[in-house]
């Protein structure tokens, strides 16, 4: 209950204070390439519920399905505005949206695409999926250059399927272990921190 109301408070507040903000990235995504403002897509949410995230629009605007559904090195999908959005993470403020309405969590382990969430295994699927997702966890911080770690891989899709996958939902389990209020305090400020770093 706490946690829940801490990312009403909270995510009400964002939104009110960086709506200028959201306003103007709005407008820069339209004006750069053709298209909607926001990606939304299906993730899997708490529970196995499906639900669709919102970001800003960072790619050449296809319709769903088509394509690789992570993203590898400098993709050529991605627009100029784009590459700033998600190198800020500016992206993921739309989520804020998310977060209020009661989807998604400030900090929680991050929602995969049902194609992901199927090779889940089996120790960690029920514990990550029995919490809210979140817009960071331990893995976003430690995965921010994903992209260009599987750019190195032969074939990107299964070295996320096969390596970065499983120890990201490792990572997601020992949140559910350890989640207190205080602990999603403290990872807020590292994402603030990892951002700000660049």
């Amino acid at each position: 209950m706490a946690k829940r109301a801490f990312d009403w408070v909270m995510s009400s507040l964002g939104l009110l204070v960086l709506a200028p903000v959201l306003m103007l990235i709005a407008l820069a995504v339209k004006l750069d390439s053709p298209g909607p403002v926001f990606f939304r897509q299906e993730r899997v949410g708490r529970h196995g519920r499906p639900f669709r995230i919102h970001k800003f629009r960072t790619m050449q605007h296809a319709p769903q399905g088509q394509g690789l559904q992570i993203t590898v090195g400098a993709d050529a999908r991605i627009t100029r505005v784009g590459q700033v959005l998600r190198r800020t993470k500016l992206d993921e403020l739309p989520q804020l949206i998310d977060v209020w309405v009661g989807t998604m969590s400030l900090v929680g382990p991050r929602p995969e695409v049902p194609r992901y969430v199927a090779h889940y295994p089996a120790q960690y699927k029920d514990k990550v999926l029995s919490v809210r997702p979140g817009i960071t966890d331990i893995a976003s911080i430690e995965y921010r250059d994903e992209a260009s770690v599987l750019a190195r891989a032969a074939d990107p899709e299964q070295a996320y399927i096969r390596e970065v996958l499983p120890h990201k939902l490792a990572l997601a389990a020992r949140y559910v272990d350890e989640a207190s209020l205080w602990t999603d305090i403290r990872l807020i400020l590292r994402t603030l921190a990892a951002i700000a770093r660049g």
